[in-house]
């Protein structure tokens, strides 16, 4: 039996990593590769391309400062990644799209595809 996390009692997703599929069909899933940094970096990319084109009325402000976070983890992700530094790029990247989430749930820009961002 879980406990519930006393943290976070109230929040919605405290169960969003739970495996849907039962264990014999779970991989083990514990490398970083060139690959995963590709389709992550790819990914966020796409999703920043989405969120500049979809900026609130209002919030021009917030968006220039998430976008430029965003673009400077980016950066950062691929400066790891030219280094062979998979695990800081993957990190980067984390954080580049948590800040594009972060955006998402405030409305900072109007999205609606939850592929790319949690909405």
């Amino acid at each position: 039996m879980r406990l519930p996390n006393p943290h976070f009692t109230n929040c919605p997703f405290e169960n969003i990593f739970k495996p849907t599929l039962p264990k014999h069909f779970m991989k083990k899933n514990n490398k970083i590769t060139i690959e995963k940094i590709n389709k992550y970096h790819n990914l966020t990319s796409k999703a920043l391309m989405i969120a500049k084109k979809a900026v609130a009325k209002g919030k021009e402000k917030q968006a220039k400062e998430i976008f430029l976070m965003v673009e400077c983890y980016l950066s950062d992700a691929l400066h790891f990644k030219e280094k062979k530094d998979f695990v800081n790029s993957y990190g980067a990247l984390n954080y580049a799209h948590g800040w594009l989430d972060c955006g998402a749930r405030l409305k900072v820009y109007i999205v609606t595809d939850n592929k790319l961002f949690t909405v």
